[in-house]
């Protein structure tokens, strides 16, 4: 078909009109007929089946039931009445209820005449029931023409007020396939048809909006959602060729003296086989010719330290410089001094360069880098500054990516002649699927086992009726000379009831353990930055056993001797800074404990992110919990989650397609990386068209 009729403002649709285009603009997005075409249902109403009594779940499913009324009844109710109906088939009895329009009913309603009703069942008492039901005589059923199954499309209140219903909506897609001739040109080639046994594109779009029965809607879901996530994959795969082919780095050639000096004589622990993996694919990386720019995951305490250390190194080794760049001053102070003490033996000149440097030093720093003398700088965003000039940087390492910005990167990268190669490391872990659409255009690394000797977590969830007893845990893990974390929820909207809910804690806990057998600690917002730095130090120190904050520890602080992790109100935390927080303790050979405290009431979602922390230490695993509970714009903040604009795909729920998708692209790109062959011509053209129009789902039809 033409593919510029598709282009055709919506307005010009038959029964649409300027009025309704303009609220279909406004509520859905929908701007042309193309974007109505891309319109999907979120469920359908199968009315293929029909059930009997006895065969009914206790499950609030809608469901089709074919009987007849034998009784009608009146009941008083609180407010006002109720009409009760006894209906009946040949295994036996429901009641249909109606709250309003009593009348109107009762004199429309036939007793002992067979009808088709359909709706929402409620189990109560022994009986089945179904307020407001649909009601279609069967003689008048057999004679209308209907889709059995039938699609329920997104809606707004506004659309709904504005008499847009399911309905009208409906209708428009009727007149759209006619005034079309349901006609879509193909945009994916033969071969993958064939070997993936795809229905076409014309096909697939017709019974998603009118299927026919369970199974061609089933074909046409999956034929879709694979060509969506197929192009999404190609984009990002493109992309990551692209800076292959065209963006050149160093090559590090040489793994010379300062790797092998280290990782002979003064490495503290054997590598563990994940650390050994990673740093081979960082090596070939590095070896290539190409410009690395890879993801290093690893949990909290998975040793991504060390790596990005000898990464370093390698940097070292070929003559070049390195720079660690972190979110905060307080972990850009613990690399350097984690650092410092790994490579005391080594001849290499470490700098550290935060918010709070003082002139002089940062001149000599300004100086020293200048004229390649100092190796490695570790530091804050101080380090994206204009003064900060180095004669060779050739590796930019980034912790926490998430808290940068790509505009942030990109002046790293403007303070060479060729782009640094990039190391980026977090401890959030982001599940394989998401991270396979986010970051599809990074290489992933992943250290999925703990060094030996570390003890995992031990979590537990308590009531707040339990407190007396987490307390005398407590006394006992101090009176071992261990240090405790209680933390508590900081939520923006709401915080003087935090300050509050902290400040009640704090004292509760003053009283419960006196000075001087007992120090304490507390860090939160309100203080300054100075007052909280020395509160932290006084912990880090061990001068203080208990440390009572508010969520700012989450990130990066290191205290081997602290292994209690108390979280009051933990309902109200997220399941990754739940996992976050946990990771706070565990870093030193005792045995540690994450103690998650709630009240009584509990919902659905926190119950099952409570269950899953007391379950499991996986991050990974954690992350896929996560992703199912919240979804994935949330998971990575708003800027990312554009990227995830779906039209008809779900990340989570269809994570194999996603896979198939991949390694599809994948198979196209080695064979034909320009997409030249004759046979990959749809995808050149529909790649072309998507290219052009940035929103990945307007040419796709």
């Amino acid at each position: 078909m033409n593919q510029n009729q598709l282009q055709t403002p919506i307005d010009y649709l038959k029964g649409v009109g300027p009025n309704r285009a303009g609220l279909l603009r406004t509520e859905l997005g929908i701007h042309t007929y193309q974007d109505l075409l891309n319109f999907f249902p979120n469920r359908y109403l199968d009315k293929t089946r029909f059930y009997k009594i006895k065969d009914l779940e206790r499950n609030n499913s809608e469901v089709q039931v074919v009987g007849k009324i034998v009784h009608l009844k009146t009941v008083d109710q609180k407010r006002g009445k109720r009409l009760v109906a006894d209906f009946i088939d040949d295994t036996g009895k429901m009641e249909l209820v109606w709250f309003r329009g009593h009348k109107w009913i009762r004199e429309n309603l036939k007793l002992n005449t067979p009808y088709v009703i359909f709706g929402k069942t409620n189990w109560f008492s022994g009986l089945f029931s179904m307020p407001h039901p649909e009601m279609e005589l069967v003689e008048e059923y057999k004679k209308n023409l209907r889709t059995a199954m039938q699609p329920v499309y997104p809606s707004t209140e506004k659309l709904t007020k504005s008499g847009i219903t399911n309905r009208a909506v409906n209708k428009m897609m009727q007149q759209l396939f006619l005034e079309t001739g349901a006609k879509f040109y193909d945009t994916l080639p033969e071969s993958i048809k064939e070997e993936l046994k795809l229905i076409p594109k014309a096909e697939a779009m017709f019974n998603v909006h009118f299927p026919k029965s369970q199974e061609l809607l089933a074909k046409a879901q999956f034929r879709l959602k694979f060509e969506e996530l197929f192009y999404i994959q190609l984009q990002l795969l493109m992309k990551n060729m692209l800076r292959k082919n065209k963006i050149k780095g160093f090559p590090f050639d040489q793994v010379g003296e300062y790797f092998q000096e280290f990782y002979e004589n003064h490495l503290p622990f054997d590598l563990t086989n994940a650390q050994k993996r990673v740093i081979k694919e960082i090596r070939q990386d590095l070896g290539s010719s190409a410009q690395m720019n890879r993801l290093l995951q690893g949990d909290v305490g998975s040793g991504k330290t060390i790596v990005a250390l000898m990464t370093a190194l390698l940097a070292f080794d070929n003559d070049f410089q390195a720079c660690l760049m972190a979110p905060t001053e307080i972990l850009a102070i613990q690399h350097y001094n984690g650092i410092k003490e790994l490579t005391a033996d080594l001849d290499i000149n470490i700098r550290l360069l935060t918010g709070s440097s003082k002139t002089s030093e940062r001149r000599e720093i300004h100086a020293a880098l200048e004229s390649g003398e100092l190796d490695l700088l570790i530091g804050t965003h101080a380090l994206l500054e204009d003064k900060v000039k180095f004669k060779n940087l050739g590796l930019a390492i980034i912790d926490e990516q998430h808290r940068f910005g790509v505009a942030q990167r990109a002046k790293l990268w403007r303070k060479n002649t060729l782009p640094p190669h990039i190391l980026v490391m977090t401890a959030t872990p982001i599940p394989r699927t998401l991270a396979m659409s986010l970051y599809g255009d990074l290489d992933i690394s992943v250290i999925d086992e703990l060094p030996p000797g570390r003890k995992s977590i031990k979590t537990v969830h308590r009531y707040d009726s339990n407190r007396l007893k987490v307390f005398r845990f407590i006394k006992d893990e101090v009176k071992k000379g261990r240090q405790v974390y209680v933390v508590y929820p900081l939520i923006q909207e709401s915080e003087k009831m935090d300050y509050k809910d902290l400040m009640d804690g704090y004292e509760s806990i003053v009283r419960e353990f006196p000075m001087p057998d007992f120090q304490i600690s507390i860090v939160h917002g309100q203080m300054k930055p100075a007052d909280k730095d020395y509160e932290m130090n006084r912990f880090v120190k061990g001068e203080t056993q208990i440390m009572v904050a508010t969520t700012v520890i989450e990130v990066g602080v290191n205290v081997p001797n602290a292994s209690v992790m108390i979280i009051e109100s933990a309902e109200r935390f997220g399941l990754s800074q739940l996992h976050q927080l946990r990771g706070r303790v565990g870093r030193g050979a005792e045995q540690s404990y994450c103690i998650l405290m709630t009240g009584h009431k509990l919902s659905a979602d926190s119950k099952t992110r409570l269950e899953t922390m007391v379950s499991t230490n996986d991050g990974f695993e954690i992350a896929e919990v996560d992703l199912k509970l919240r979804g994935p714009g949330d998971i990575m903040g708003t800027q990312q989650s554009g990227v995830l604009n779906l039209k008809i795909a779900d990340i989570v729920k269809d994570n194999d397609i996603l896979k198939l998708a991949r390694s599809y692209a994948l198979q196209v790109l080695k064979e034909d990386p320009d997409l030249a062959h004759e046979k990959n011509k749809v995808i050149r053209y529909t790649y072309g068209q998507l290219a052009k129009h940035k929103n990945i789902w307007n040419y796709i039809s």
